[in-house]
């Protein structure tokens, strides 16, 4: 394949990276819903993600609510699977982790 010249800047907004790495986790059989995210007792954002940088590597905060009847450690694995797919082959970035925080567990039935 042939290689198309930078002719100037590519920038992804981390909120781009925040959506990917939300729709890639919910896809994932077994999660519910997002949790929101918890900074002591104070709560820092509703939907679940948290993005940072680190040495050019983008770093994941997933917490997540899932539903009874999954095994958690397989689920995890799974959710931190898939982010890290969806942002490298979508974004080009490497990931350097995908910490997927397991805040509640539903019945299959009550997903809201």
């Amino acid at each position: 394949m042939e290689e198309i010249p930078a002719v100037g800047r590519i920038t992804v907004d981390p909120e781009v990276l925040e959506t990917i790495a939300r729709l890639t986790a919910l896809a994932v059989p077994g999660v519910a819903r997002l949790a929101p995210v918890r900074i002591g007792r104070f709560l820092k954002g509703k939907d679940g993600v948290r993005i940072a940088f680190r040495d050019g590597k983008v770093l994941v905060d997933l917490y997540i609510v899932v539903e009874s009847g999954h095994n958690f450690l397989s689920l995890g694995r799974q959710v931190q699977a898939e982010v890290t797919r969806a942002i490298q082959e979508m974004v080009g970035l490497e990931v350097e982790a995908v910490n997927v925080y397991i805040e509640d567990v539903v019945s299959p039935a009550s997903r809201e």
